[in-house]
Parts: C-alpha cells; sequence; structure tokens
C-alpha cells in the first residue's frame, strides 16, 4: 500500500515537471484567477499587439482602427472562452480536447504540427525582434548573433514550465505598461490629441475587412490555444473574466495606443516609435515584453508537439528536451529574417486556425460525443480508456474552411468566415453521414490505445 502511494506521488510530482502536459491538470496544479490572468494578460499586452497596432495605425485612421480592433476583439473574446470553458471543465490542452472532440486520436497529433509549426512562426518573427532590440540598444556584436542568445534565454526559462512563465511575467507586463505610459505621456503633451485622433494615415491605406483579418488573425491561435493556460482554472466564471479582461484590455488599450503613437511619429517601425518616445528606457522595457510572449510561444510550442509525438510515434519525450530542440530550431529559423513576411503570415493563421475552434466547439457544446467518456474518467483523474482513431470530417471540415478563409480573404473578414464555415459545415457533415450510419451523427473507428 505504502509503495503504491510512492508511485503515485512519482507520477504527480512527474505530471507536474512536465506541466501535464499528457494528462489532466490535477487539483494541486489549479492556480488562482488573478495568475492565470496576468499571465494572459501579459501575453496580450506585449511587443506584437504593439507591432500589429503600429501596422494598423500606419495604414488606417483612428477611427478605421478603433473599428477593426473592437470587431477583432469581440471574434478573440468568443472563440477564447468557448475553448477556455472547456479546460476549465475536463483540465486538458488544446492538442488533448481537439482528440475527444472533433478530430480523433490522429487528428488531434496531426493538428497539433500545425498549432506547433504556427506558433513556431511567431517565435521566429519575435526573437528576430528580440535580437534587433538589444543590438539597438548595445550596438555590440551582430543581429543573427543576437538571435541566438535571445533565443537561448528563452529556452532555459521555459524548460521550468508555467510557474516560472508566471514570474518572468510579473516583472515584465508592469515593466512594459511603464514605458508605454511615458511615452503616452510625451506623446500627448507633445501633440493635440484631437489633431491625433483626426490625423490621416501615414502610410499606404489598409482596408477594413483586411484590418480586421489581422486583429483576429494576430492573436486567434491565442484564442485557440487558450485551454493550455485555461486548464489550471476550475470554473467557466474564471476563464470569463480571464478572457475578458486580457483581451479587451489587451486588445485596446495597447493596440489604440500604438495606433496613435504610429500616426505621431509616422513610422510603423516599433522600436523607432518607442525610443522616439520615450528613449532607450522605452526600447528595453519593449524587448524585455518581447521575452514575455515568447516564452508562452515555446511553451505551447512543447505542449502540441508532445501530444504529436506521442501519438504518430507512440514515443513520450520529456516536454524540457522538446523545448531546446524546438527552441534551437525555431531561433535558426530568425536568423533569415522572417518579420518582412509578418502581414502575410497573419492573413495565413486568420484562415488556418479558427476552423480548429469551430470544430471543437460544435463536436463538445452540440453533438456532445465523447462527454460522457470524459466524464467518467473525470472521476478518476485519468483520460478516457478510447478514443477515435481519426475522424475524416474534422479533416475535410478544416481543409475547406482554411481554404475559403484564405482565398477569399479580402472578402469580408477571413478569420470569422474560416470559423463559421468549419462549424456549419463540420455540423452539417456529420449529420449527413450519421443518417447514413442510421446515428444522430457520425461515429468512426476507436482505438484503446489513446497514446
Amino acid at each position: 500500500m505504502q509503495k503504491e502511494e510512492e508511485t503515485g506521488k512519482s507520477k504527480a510530482k512527474l505530471s507536474f515537471a512536465d506541466d501535464y502536459c499528457l494528462c489532466r491538470v490535477e487539483q494541486e496544479g489549479k492556480m488562482p484567477t488573478w495568475k492565470i490572468t496576468i499571465l494572459r494578460l501579459g501575453a496580450l499586452v506585449c511587443i506584437t499587439q504593439f507591432l500589429l497596432g503600429a501596422t494598423l495605425g500606419y495604414g488606417m485612421t483612428f477611427n478605421s482602427a478603433l473599428l477593426a480592433v473592437i470587431f477583432g476583439s469581440v471574434i478573440l473574446q468568443v472563440v477564447g472562452f468557448a475553448v477556455g470553458v472547456i479546460a476549465a471543465r475536463e483540465g486538458l490542452t488544446t492538442s488533448l480536447i481537439a482528440r475527444w472532440a472533433g478530430f480523433g486520436k490522429v487528428g488531434s497529433a496531426l493538428i497539433g504540427l500545425i498549432m506547433a509549426i504556427a506558433i513556431g512562426g511567431w517565435f521566429a518573427v519575435q526573437n528576430e525582434l528580440f535580437a534587433k532590440g538589444m543590438y539597438g540598444a548595445t550596438k555590440f556584436l551582430s543581429i543573427p548573433i543576437w538571435t541566438l542568445i535571445t533565443g537561448g534565454i528563452v529556452i532555459l526559462i521555459v524548460i521550468f514550465g508555467i510557474k516560472m512563465l508566471a514570474y518572468v511575467a510579473y516583472i515584465a507586463l508592469p515593466a512594459f505598461l511603464i514605458s508605454l505610459g511615458i511615452a503616452a505621456v510625451k506623446m500627448f503633451s507633445g501633440h493635440d490629441f484631437m489633431t491625433l485622433l483626426n490625423s490621416p494615415a501615414p502610410g499606404p491605406a489598409l482596408a477594413l475587412p483586411v484590418a480586421i483579418s489581422m486583429v483576429a488573425g494576430a492573436f486567434m491561435i491565442g484564442a485557440v490555444i487558450t485551454p493550455d493556460i485555461a486548464r489550471f482554472l476550475s470554473k467557466g466564471r474564471q476563464v470569463f473574466w480571464m478572457v475578458l479582461i486580457s483581451t479587451f484590455v489587451g486588445e485596446l488599450t495597447i493596440c489604440l495606443i500604438a495606433v496613435l503613437m504610429a500616426h505621431t511619429v509616422g513610422s510603423a517601425d516599433i522600436m523607432n516609435i518607442m525610443i522616439s518616445l520615450a528613449g532607450l528606457f522605452g526600447g528595453l522595457m519593449l524587448v524585455l515584453s518581447i521575452l514575455q510572449i515568447n516564452n508562452a510561444n515555446l511553451y505551447i510550442i512543447s505542449l502540441n508537439f508532445n501530444n504529436s509525438m506521442s501519438v504518430l510515434f507512440n514515443t513520450k519525450i520529456s516536454r524540457a528536451i522538446i523545448t531546446v530542440i524546438l527552441g534551437v530550431v525555431f531561433t535558426l529559423l530568425s536568423t533569415f529574417g522572417v518579420i518582412k513576411y509578418f502581414v502575410s503570415f497573419l492573413m495565413l493563421l486568420g484562415a488556418a486556425i479558427p476552423p480548429i475552434a469551430g470544430i471543437v466547439i460544435v463536436d463538445y457544446f452540440v453533438f456532445k460525443r465523447d462527454r460522457n467518456v470524459l466524464n467518467e474518467s473525470k472521476k478518476s483523474g485519468g483520460l478516457p480508456s478510447s478514443c477515435e482513431i481519426w475522424n475524416p470530417i474534422a479533416m475535410v471540415s478544416w481543409v475547406c474552411a482554411f481554404l475559403v478563409g484564405y482565398i477569399y480573404r479580402e472578402s469580408g473578414v477571413s478569420t470569422l468566415n474560416s470559423l463559421i464555415v468549419s462549424a456549419v459545415l463540420y455540423f452539417i457533415l456529420m449529420k449527413i453521414v450519421g443518417a447514413i450510419q442510421k446515428k444522430p451523427y457520425a461515429q468512426f473507428k476507436r482505438s484503446e490505445e489513446i497514446s
């Protein structure tokens, strides 16, 4: 009996060391709402948000940018809350939720790889910004060398898991807000506020539908992977406040201040903006915020890739080892100047990532196909004993929704288009195939080998 208890304790320690990447978060692993909210807010109040706001401000008037941010934020709020509630109930990562909510074992592995690659692109973009900031502040070494140094710093932090990420956020978030406040005071003291609000865009015009897709697309992957941090919460109302505060405070405040700053300086270069308005301190704080968001990026990459490896190759690798390997790969990628593809990358994400959420939401809340097995396994704190091997309808729906969103990315809002198409198409096809099978909805072959 004592031996069994010791084994259980060792398993719990192992699970916590890997941040429960392939199992449910146990009650002892749950965290207070305010801690998770700060972590989530830190992922939004960051360099990426500032870069997005400056890009909008360079190509739009303030009123047009405001509309784009509001519409994009609403989309993010709804998606983040829906999938976050699932995570709080089940205590599972995004990839594990997808395994029992639409995609099946193989499908969830493929989706995990897609998300890992997408977030890896974010990591590379922001690591390059990190390196440029350090080089601009020090004029020492070179940008390629700095990308290796900054990438290495992030890898070392992420190895220690979500608690270390939270500690960095406690420092980086206030520091970034202080520097932003200094820049804002200088901006408003030197320029008439109404003049700034009504000033024309300093750069080439950016269409409203494209701008909304950029806003939603920039953080849609963050909304879709909300479960990766929301699983540390216990209740749906905690998720609601976490998503509401982080999305609207992060999006509206930071993005719109960046819009006005772009108008003030007449540039979309965020480092130039911050140094012009807040001096070297502003530039250094901007760099610190990049560290914060890239910590989250690499952490999420390690979770998704871990799930994919366990399914596709039937092997379990330490999250820390995966963090090092993928951190090195995407750090090397950042040395090739990927930031020049920033806008195109946002449009691609805006079409590719939302369909995942659309399918998961319909399967979990509408069809509830695996809710019983999830509920039963939750009583023992484990995972269900079986799952679908794969769901071809989910994959077809995802591909079709992605193509619609990307091909018609300048007609309407591609992010919303792909989200709606995936949900509607998945619902219809599941019903049609279910009718053929003489069932309420389609069911596919299951396996008792869940990893």
